[in-house]
């Protein structure tokens, strides 16, 4: 199979550690774009967490994509234009504030070029902070100090007090929304109907790309749909186990240069094997 595309999850796919593209990758996904190959970066971060990356590999001059928000919005980054978007309903946005708060965990969202929280010094929220470079501002009065419209909210908080929340909003929130972990620690908050597969469906379609041309690379449960749909689902090493269990092939890990490991088997190489 020639592939026209790779999808590439951020935080545990295409960085390391650090939260950086290491050498390798960079030199492997620069010749994929060289070969025509449209690079497009899915995550869950906003679209201001996802630029940097975005233009450290060049998506601008070789046509690539961004799908932030887990696919909420699309971008076409060689002219900026928005192809889709879709808000959050801000009707559900004090109600998911109120579940928060009676677990005791921290909720926040994205406001410009920074991040609302209702605890600005929490461990979690930090870590947001960290991976999408962006200030923390404090909302004392979260619902009365946010502005509208928002793309999506963020929970926030220990793992297993958390996955409790996880499936009570889910079952409260159905049919309006969609609740899914990113992280051990992040419950995505997102419009009804998104996620990474739809958008990505989305964005081919207008391309004229079919899902078997598609590459896409992954770690995490907001993963899951991407990799199922991708004419190649790809499963980083790290990965929990139930992903790698739906992947097409796993690679290494995000430590050990994974997806650069895709791009010179899959696609600079054109091996037809897995």
């Amino acid at each position: 199979m020639k592939y026209k595309m790779i999808v590439l999850d951020l935080d545990g796919t295409l960085t390391n550690s650090r939260k950086e593209i290491t050498p390798r990758t960079k030199q492997a996904l620069m010749q994929a774009q060289a070969k025509g190959i449209h690079v497009v970066l899915a995550s869950g971060r906003p679209t201001y967490g996802i630029m940097p990356l975005a233009e450290e590999l060049e998506l601008k001059k070789y046509g690539g994509f961004i799908l932030s928000f887990n696919g909420g919005k699309i971008i076409n980054c060689t002219d900026g234009a928005v192809l889709f978007e879709q808000k959050l309903d801000e009707k559900l946005v004090p109600l998911l504030y109120d579940e928060a708060m009676k677990a005791g965990m921290a909720i926040l969202t994205y406001q410009g070029e920074g991040i609302a929280a209702t605890d600005k010094e929490n461990r979690y929220v930090q870590e947001e902070a960290f991976i999408n470079k962006m200030p923390v501002v404090q909302y004392n009065d979260f619902l009365g100090q946010l502005v509208y419209p928002v793309n999506k909210c963020l929970i926030v908080g220990d793992p297993s007090p958390l996955h409790e929340l996880e499936l009570r909003l889910a079952e409260k929130m159905e049919g309006k929304m969609e609740v899914y972990r990113s992280a051990d620690y992040f419950i995505e908050c997102v419009p009804r109907g998104i996620d990474k597969a739809r958008s990505i469906d989305r964005l081919i379609t207008t391309l004229g790309i079919r899902r078997e041309e598609v590459i896409a690379c992954g770690d995490g449960y907001n993963d899951l749909s991407m990799i199922s749909f991708a004419g190649l689902g790809v499963a980083m090493a790290n990965a929990a186990e139930g992903i790698r269990q739906k992947a097409d092939f796993i690679t290494l890990s995000n430590e050990e240069d994974g997806v650069a490991h895709v791009v010179e088997r899959f696609i600079l190489s054109e091996k037809k094997d897995m």
